[in-house]
């Protein structure tokens, strides 16, 4: 039996995400970010503040994002003056990624934004609950 489009997880899933994005698109938009260059540009930021300059392969691999969409994403936050992609001395064929001034400011503004999204946005489930149901849907195997 078929389930109507407003009892399947999937739709409903659908929907919520698109919802969220444009939440989403509509805090970063001010600041001059896309969605994926807010993920890459935060993940830089928190990884320069814990003592880490990973390589382009190690940001794509916490941000959950394809190596080469990574590189080209780089490249445009590189260009805006946000990240600078240093050669690594111990693999030529790798860069390095240091959070420039300029996006060490805008990374806590625009981490701060998407945390108020995500606070209105899901306000009507409680914290844990929904944390717990993303983390089972985001990595079933843990």
């Amino acid at each position: 039996m078929a389930l109507s489009p407003g009892d399947s997880p999937g739709f409903l899933l659908w929907h919520a995400t698109l919802r969220w994005q444009r939440d989403i698109n509509a805090a970063l938009g001010p600041m001059d970010l896309t969605h994926v260059q807010f993920v890459l540009l935060a993940c830089t930021w928190w990884l320069n503040t814990h003592g880490e300059h990973p390589n382009q392969q190690a940001l794509a691999g916490q941000a959950g994002t394809d190596v080469k969409m990574t590189s080209q994403v780089l490249r445009a936050l590189e260009a805006k003056g946000l990240i600078e992609r240093e050669v690594d001395p111990a693999d030529t064929r790798a860069k390095r990624l240091r959070i420039t001034s300029a996006g060490a400011e805008l990374a806590p503004r625009a981490i701060a934004a998407v945390e108020n999204v995500d606070a209105r946005f899901f306000q009507p489930v409680a914290h844990d609950d929904a944390v717990t149901m993303l983390s089972r849907l985001a990595n079933p195997e843990s």
